[in-house]
């Protein structure tokens, strides 16, 4: 694993809060002064596409990134983007009880207004 990449990752396995791409490459340009923004994308892709994190796909706002790998959802603030993981037990045997298919995995992302935000 290249020493970008290396950077990259331990930036969004040591975030609480799921940053962004850009998010990640402030923080990687602080100890890595020459790191291009593009180089912080492909090594995300590549993350994501390795398993090694999970991307968070927002309407109408940029992707964040996850560090855990454990099959979870997500409650986001449609007014500030704020993003909370969550736990729905039973989803996945509930999907495939109404389509008769066997389900690998799933994605759910909820919306509300959060506390600070209502």
């Amino acid at each position: 694993m290249t020493k970008q990449k290396e950077l990259v990752l331990r930036i969004i396995e040591q975030s609480h809060k799921h940053p962004t791409a850009e998010e990640v490459f402030f923080q990687a340009r602080e100890e890595m002064k020459g790191i291009a923004l593009s180089t912080v994308y492909r090594n995300i892709n590549a993350l994501v596409g390795e398993g090694l994190i999970k991307r968070i796909s927002m309407l109408n706002n940029p992707d964040r990134f996850d560090n855990v790998r454990e099959d979870h959802d997500h409650l986001i603030c449609k007014k500030c983007g704020k993003l909370k993981d969550i736990q729905l037990i039973g989803v996945e045997k509930a999907i495939e009880e109404v389509t008769g298919e066997n389900i690998s995995s799933y994605e759910i992302n909820a919306y509300y207004l959060c506390e600070e935000c209502n």
